[in-house]
């Protein structure tokens, strides 16, 4: 497991309801994610996507089993070293954009590097070559939201990919676009994740775009499986 970018090893996450009741939204989840690979997770809504998502971040914890990014067991962790691991080595894009809107393209796509205390002009280069790469380098002065929807989910991407994730983790990252720019997102996701190295988990319910993927999982009622 030691070598995998993310490795999920009989993972359960059981939510306790009011009155007593419980909801089992992943059950005994065994995967492992290799650098460099793409793969789709389909499903039902409710059937445990998010919370897969959620636990390979970090950012919830599984109530049985072991989630490792990198070889770490993030169980194993503090509050704030999760914390610390997700911004060192995750990339998170999410179906609406949450983006600033009072900040331009470029300042945007710098955010992470405030929020883990760097400089911002420190990474100013990385974060221009990233938005000449998605076709948005004329545009980086710009207010982010006189951008149309695709165009600031390439903006998102370029936040995500800026201090060099080793996994990028994508939860329905075209659900808010039309089909067409839905295709054009997902395909430069895809490539960039590709040309950066970086392991990709992405979260659809189009079944043409999971078959972009390596590989694709299927989750049903909390149980997950190879497609």
């Amino acid at each position: 497991m030691a070598t995998a970018v993310l490795a999920l090893e009989r993972v359960s996450k059981v939510y306790r309801l009011a009155g007593g009741a419980s909801l089992t939204a992943l059950r005994d989840a065994s995967a492992v994610v290799g650098g460099g690979r793409a793969v789709a997770v389909i499903g039902r809504s409710g059937s445990g996507k998010s919370t897969l998502l959620h636990l390979a971040a970090g950012i919830d914890q599984p109530t049985s089993g072991r989630v490792e990014l990198l070889g770490r067991d993030l169980g194993s962790l503090s509050d704030r070293e999760r914390t610390l691991a997700r911004r060192q080595a995750v990339g998170l894009v999410f179906q609406f954009f949450h983006l600033l809107p009072h900040l331009t393209v470029l300042d945007n796509v710098l955010l992470p590097a405030l929020v883990a205390g760097e400089r911002p002009s420190a990474r100013e280069g990385r974060a221009r070559e990233l938005l000449e790469r998605v076709g948005l380098g004329e545009r980086a002065g710009e207010a982010v939201q006189r951008l149309s929807g695709g165009e600031m989910q390439r903006v998102a991407i370029c936040r995500a990919l800026l201090r060099r994730p080793r996994l990028l983790l994508a939860d329905e990252p075209t659900g808010n676009l039309d089909e067409e720019n839905g295709l054009r997102v997902m395909e430069l996701l895809l490539g960039l994740s590709r040309d950066e190295g970086s392991a990709l988990v992405y979260v659809t319910h189009s079944r043409e775009l999971a078959a972009l993927a390596d590989e694709v999982w299927r989750i049903h009622s909390g149980v997950l499986e190879a497609a």
